[in-house]
């Protein structure tokens, strides 16, 4: 593998915290953050309970050089505050699209902190995508606020598999146009 083709990913600045690429030593906090059972159950691919060496495959993903996914740790030593609250990631689609994906450590909720990222990930737009897609499950309200505030328009309902419910859950599916 050349240099030139390893793709690098960017860090992006909020008022309250930076989102920057995950580091090996942020393997505490997001397995302290995921092995709890609110996160892991309304996310798609966060088993429950944590295997071992579950967060440092993820992490290595994350960090490789082929990787469909680019992935920031929500950052706020900039105010004082904990190297990780949260987790963002987009992942490659095709025909220029990109999908959000996103989990916030419970003792964060409703502070504004996922609405903050995903505003900072769209007005970045680091991947230079025409829109982006999110899907939420269908009893997670408060992550479907977070993207009708960023701009996200409803496109339907699906359903997506969770690992960490053992089970089909119905979903609601939004995108964002890009300039």
């Amino acid at each position: 593998m050349t240099i030139e083709s390893v793709r690098t990913q960017p860090a992006i600045e909020t008022a309250r915290f930076d989102l920057r690429p995950l580091r090996k030593s942020d393997q505490g906090l997001i397995e302290l953050y995921v092995g709890d059972l609110r996160v892991a159950r309304m996310t798609r691919s966060i088993p429950h309970p944590l295997p071992p060496g579950a967060i440092d495959a993820f992490i290595a993903r994350t960090l490789g050089s082929d990787r469909e996914e680019d992935v920031w740790a929500m950052d706020a030593t900039k105010s004082d505050g904990p190297e990780v609250m949260g987790v963002i990631g987009l992942k490659r689609m095709d025909r220029n699209q990109s999908e959000v994906g996103y989990w916030v450590a419970p003792a964060y909720w409703n502070t504004g902190l996922a609405s903050e990222a995903v505003r900072a990930l769209v007005e970045a737009n680091p991947m230079g995508q025409a829109a982006m897609f999110a899907s939420v499950f269908q009893d997670n309200a408060a992550s479907a606020r977070v993207l009708t505030n960023c701009g996200f328009a409803y496109l339907g309902d699906a359903e997506a598999y969770s690992v960490a419910r053992g089970a089909k859950v119905p979903t609601w599916t939004y995108s964002r146009k890009l300039d």
